[in-house]
């Protein structure tokens, strides 16, 4: 068992410590700390002396956590952020104050969000900056935890269940989430494919080419499940991982897609397919913010939050 000398402990190789975890390279967490190399070394042999474990190994792109050294981040982090807000200012001005807000959400997401969000920036917050990363996955609450992401944005089936399940049976959550708009899925093809121009069957819909729009890459999605439910199936030709390249696949060959309906309006390419509904019940798309429950009383956070809701209010309002 590890044994902790606490009262030998420096708080700021626990800074040290939340970095290196953070970016899993002694060289990009001295970056961000200003500080060299070896003295984020030096800073981990002082670390390591104080709780009793080696916290990183060294592999072949950086270095890599122990057991232990997973097991306490969270902890670290919450204390840190915690003392963050606590010595910070209470308040964030976004007229005058700096800030850097990065922000991950898929290519639909961000045709919906973005404009709205750039419009309210330029209108109150000229000094706020965003940086926007690609979603590759329907559970985005690795690099929430690590600190990487300040705000997830997307379809989270998944995630959804689970916290909810959590507040049921009153059980801690380390992340906090918000409503942001309701949309459905609508099947899209060239205007000149031979299914368009009317309802779509369900035996054709079965029968045709599809492409389907999978962060993971696996040739199966909702409308695969709810096939499955009536014994159905359908074949998927082609997966992609973004929205925009499915809808200018299908716009120039006779393949189909589902793609949620909001996306099309947004994305101005509306004029070039023929649109119609789902033959099958799916469920909605419901797109959430997921942000690390650590932020939740961070001014600027708060803020960005507030930020996002009415970009995405504004965008549903427009559609």
């Amino acid at each position: 068992m590890t044994i902790c000398n606490f009262g030998s402990l420096d708080l700021n190789l626990l800074r040290v410590f939340d970095e290196v975890m953070v970016e899993r390279s002694l060289t990009r967490a001295g970056l961000r700390l200003s500080m060299t190399q070896p003295a984020v070394s030096n800073a981990l042999k002082r670390l390591r002396k104080t709780v009793g474990d080696d916290l990183f190994r060294r592999n072949g792109f950086g270095v890599e956590p122990t057991a232990y050294a997973e097991t306490i981040w969270p902890s670290v982090r919450d204390a840190l952020q915690q003392l963050r807000d606590t010595l910070s200012p209470g308040v964030f001005d976004p007229s005058i104050d700096e800030h850097t807000f990065v922000l991950t959400m898929a290519d639909v997401t961000a045709t919906m969000l973005m404009p709205g969000l750039v419009r309210w920036l330029t209108a109150q917050a000229p000094h706020v900056n965003i940086r926007l990363l690609p979603l590759t996955t329907r559970d985005p609450r690795e690099v929430l935890q690590s600190g990487s992401v300040d705000l997830a944005i997307g379809h989270f089936p998944g995630v959804m269940a689970e916290l909810t399940a959590n507040h049921l049976q009153e059980s801690a959550s380390r992340f906090s989430h918000e409503r942001l708009y309701e949309s459905r899925y609508v099947v899209a093809m060239r205007r000149d494919h031979p299914l368009a121009g009317q309802p779509i069957a369900l035996d054709d819909y079965c029968a045709a080419q599809h492409l389907l729009v999978n962060f993971s890459g696996r040739a199966q999605g909702y409308v695969d499940e709810a096939l499955a439910q009536q014994g159905l199936e359908r074949r998927v030709s082609l997966t992609v991982n973004q929205f925009f390249t499915a809808a200018r696949v299908v716009a120039n060959t006779d393949m189909i897609t589902t793609l949620p309906r909001h996306f099309l309006q947004a994305s101005g390419m509306a004029e070039a397919l023929w649109i119609t509904e789902l033959p099958l019940p799916v469920p909605p798309v419901v797109v959430d913010a997921l942000w690390s429950k650590t932020l939740d009383t961070q001014p600027a956070h708060q803020w960005l939050r507030s930020a996002v809701l009415q970009a995405s209010e504004l965008s549903m309002a427009e559609v």
